[in-house]
C-alpha cells in the first residue's frame, strides 16, 4: 500500500498575529489526535545562512535588499530535502512563515519587481493550505514586543498585507486573528483537519 503523504501547510501573516503560538497549538493538537505532525518556521535562524538573515534582522548587519532577499530563499531550498522527507513520511509540516512572507517583504521595496522576488522561489514545494492571519493596526500595536525587530513598523505591515493578497490562490484561507487564542486556535484546526485529509493521497505540486 502506498504510504499517505503529510500535508503541507503554512501559516502567513502580519507580525503579532500570533503565529507561531497558533503553530505550535496546531503541531500539538495533531499529534494528541495521533497525526504525525512538525513545526518548521522560516526563517530558519540555526543554519549557515539563517545564522547571517539573524543578523540583519536585529539590526547588526546590513546588506543590499537583491542579497537578502536571495538569501531568504536560500534559506528554504536548503531546507527542501527535510521538508520533502518528512512528507512523504506522512508527517504534516505546520510552518510558520514561508516564501509569500520572502517575496512580501522584498516587493514592497523601492525597486524590487515582484516577479523578480516570486523567481527564486519558484519550483519549491507548494503548500496545500495558506493560512492568512490579518490584525488590525490597533490590534497589533496592543500586543507586546511589536516593533523590536527591523520589519516591526505598521505601514510596513500594511503594505506586506496587500501583497499577500495579490498572491492569494484558491489554496488560501484569510482568517480574523483578532480573537482569543482558543477561539483561533478552533477555526484554524478546521481547515487543518481538512487539508490533512484531502492531501493524503494527492501529489505534492510545485511553487509558480
Amino acid at each position: 500500500m502506498k504510504n499517505l503523504r503529510g500535508a503541507l501547510i503554512v501559516i502567513e501573516g502580519c507580525d503579532r498575529s500570533g503565529k507561531t503560538t497558533q503553530c505550535k497549538k496546531i503541531v500539538a493538537s495533531l499529534e494528541k489526535n495521533g497525526t504525525k505532525a512538525k513545526y518548521m518556521n522560516f526563517p530558519d535562524r540555526s543554519t549557515a545562512i539563517g545564522q547571517i538573515i539573524n543578523g540583519y534582522l536585529t539590526k547588526k548587519e546590513d546588506l543590499s535588499d537583491e542579497a537578502m532577499h536571495l538569501l531568504f530563499s536560500a534559506n528554504r531550498w536548503e531546507l527542501v530535502p527535510k521538508m520533502k522527507k518528512l512528507l512523504q513520511q506522512g508527517t504534516t509540516l505546520i510552518v510558520d512563515r514561508y516564501s509569500y512572507s520572502g517575496v512580501a517583504y522584498s516587493a514592497i521595496k523601492n525597486g524590487m519587481n515582484l516577479d523578480w522576488c516570486k523567481w527564486s522561489d519558484a519550483g519549491l514545494p507548494k503548500p496545500d493550505l495558506v493560512l492568512l492571519l490579518t490584525l488590525s493596526t490597533e490590534a497589533m500595536n496592543s500586543r507586546g514586543g511589536f516593533g523590536e525587530e527591523r520589519y516591526e513598523k505598521n505601514e510596513i505591515q500594511q503594505e506586506v498585507v496587500k501583497v499577500f493578497r495579490e498572491l492569494k490562490d484558491s489554496t488560501w484561507k484569510e482568517i480574523d486573528a483578532d480573537k482569543s487564542i482558543e477561539e483561533l486556535q478552533e477555526e484554524l484546526l478546521l481547515h487543518v483537519k481538512e487539508a490533512v485529509e484531502t492531501s493524503q493521497t494527492s501529489p505534492l505540486k510545485k511553487l509558480w
